[in-house]
């Protein structure tokens, strides 16, 4: 499996992405110890925290297009497809 965030940036994961990404390994693995099954980690105010799959994709997070995130991905050259 690939994460594309560094991978799309152009260059080595920094030491965020390392420690976040430590950070939701050893959540999900404390999920699965704790057989927490149907869940999945997510970073909220600066904690992981576990969340129900089935509340996660109850309803569509819109993205504004014409929004900062859409423009500052656009700028770094992120494809939105055709």
């Amino acid at each position: 499996v690939t994460v594309l965030g560094h991978i799309q940036r152009g260059g080595s994961p920094s030491s965020f992405d390392r420690i976040l990404a430590t950070r939701y390994g050893v959540s999900a693995a404390e999920l699965v110890a704790a057989e927490q099954f149907g869940k999945m980690v997510s970073l909220r105010n600066g904690e992981i925290e576990p969340v129900d799959l089935a509340c996660a994709v109850a309803a569509p997070k819109r993205v504004d297009p014409a929004g900062q995130l859409v423009r500052q991905a656009r700028d770094l050259g992120v494809s939105f497809g055709a």
